[in-house]
């Protein structure tokens, strides 16, 4: 095994390299860099046995047949693209270890009763068009024409994106299994957090997945000279957005679990003597009790309304995303812990406060998640880390559960 996770550590490093920017990560829906890693995981899944295809939003799919024709699919997957200036393992890891755990199985001469579909999704980070999930909404059947509309920076919408990818068509595609052919879907991920560290554990179960909220806002004033305009004349983009900053960072604060963060920002016209006449913003909304959040967000909304007028500038919404909190597959994840006991000796149940690709996929098959620890709990960055020994206590894991899976799919029911 300790083979297969170097092996494993090999992949993820060369994968960190194939990037859009010299000198750091990044890779972004349907970039070049996107349809490179997309080649090299490819030739990594047909040499573990698998068959390859992309969709119709450039998810990588590798498949492999069980024993039993006609049997149902279990998914294993996660996502492809980065933030800018990533680490090399959020959203790829998901991706390889499987791809690697099922060539250990095939070297072992292990065959599954039922097939497998490893999958790398060309979209969940939302850097290009500040709306996650694109890439496992497409496999899902979820896109909607909402989602078709976003724009990135230079103008162009994700239609136009996916319509070039399509050789000059694009309709948004049916889900790619009916509910009733699926097993359930399983995500390895990275903790992007400090508890297993703190717990000396390599890796634990997840439980649920955080609700999320994300929206563009756009404060419109009325630009300015700098050395000419009285302070109690101005109209004031920046100081309205900055003033809403600091606003939901105190509601944030004051509500146990909630985070809020703005991570995005534009201002025009951008000049040092000119007063900022308008400003856009993401905002990212998070909590683990959809009941919470939703007040938070009443709580935000009434805060800026409040700002707007008292600043005499106008304010507009635009909502890129809504996900509501999503509980893990208790049959799932009971069987995954049985797995984690049976390798590390203790199962830790996480909750999990970032997204993952498994809220899309819940809304079309049960989901479980096992995390890995990382390193200071630190990703999206470029020290991000999980040890090797980690990774292979992970791989093994994931090994224990297919077999288990296994032998209880072939166990006649009563």
């Amino acid at each position: 095994m300790a083979t297969a996770a170097q092996q494993l550590v090999r992949m993820l490093d060369e994968l960190g390299r194939v990037s859009d920017e010299p000198g750091k990560l990044t890779r972004t829906f349907l970039s070049p860099s996107m349809r490179r890693a997309n080649a090299q995981v490819a030739q990594w899944m047909r040499a573990a046995g698998l068959a390859v295809r992309e969709d119709a939003v450039g998810s990588l799919i590798g498949r492999l047949e069980g024993e039993t024709p006609g049997a149902k699919t279990l998914l294993l997957g996660s996502h492809l693209d980065s933030v800018r200036d990533a680490g090399r393992f959020d959203g790829p890891l998901g991706v390889l270890l499987p791809i690697v755990a099922l060539g250990e199985l095939k070297r072992r001469g292990v065959v599954l009763p039922f097939a497998i579909e490893v999958l790398g999704f060309s979209e969940e980070e939302g850097v290009r068009f500040a709306s996650a999930y694109l890439g496992s909404k497409g496999y899902a059947g979820k896109l909607r024409p909402t989602d078709l509309r976003f724009h990135d920076a230079k103008g162009v919408s994700v239609h136009d994106v996916l319509r070039d990818f399509g050789n000059g068509k694009f309709s948004p595609p049916a889900a790619a299994h009916r509910s009733r052919d699926l097993l359930g879907y399983i995500e390895v991920h990275i903790e992007q957090g400090p508890v297993l560290e703190n717990k000396n554990l390599a890796v634990g179960v997840v439980s649920a997945i955080a609700g999320q909220s994300r929206f563009k806002l756009t404060w419109i004033g009325k630009a300015g000279h700098a050395g000419t305009t009285p302070m109690a004349l101005r109209r004031d983009a920046l100081a309205a957005a900055a003033e809403f900053a600091m606003g939901i960072e105190a509601i944030a604060r004051r509500t146990k679990g909630l985070v809020a963060t703005i991570g995005a920002m534009t201002v025009a016209p951008g000049a040092a003597n000119v007063i900022p006449g308008e400003v856009a913003h993401t905002l990212d909304v998070r909590h683990a009790d959809d009941r919470v959040r939703r007040r938070a967000l009443v709580a935000i909304g009434r805060l800026a309304t409040q700002i707007a007028a008292r600043r005499n500038v106008s304010r507009a919404w635009q909502r890129t995303q809504e996900n509501g909190a999503v509980a893990c597959s208790p049959a799932l994840t009971a069987q995954l812990a049985r797995s984690v006991k049976a390798i590390q000796g203790k199962s830790l149940s996480l909750v999990s406060g970032a997204g993952h690709d498994g809220v899309v996929i819940s809304e079309l098959t049960p989901v479980a998640m096992l995390f890995v620890r990382c390193r200071e709990g630190l990703s999206h960055h470029p020290d991000e880390y999980a040890s090797p020994a980690d990774l292979e206590v992970a791989l093994r894991v994931i090994i224990d559960f297919l077999e288990r899976l296994a032998r209880s799919s072939r166990q006649p029911s009563s």
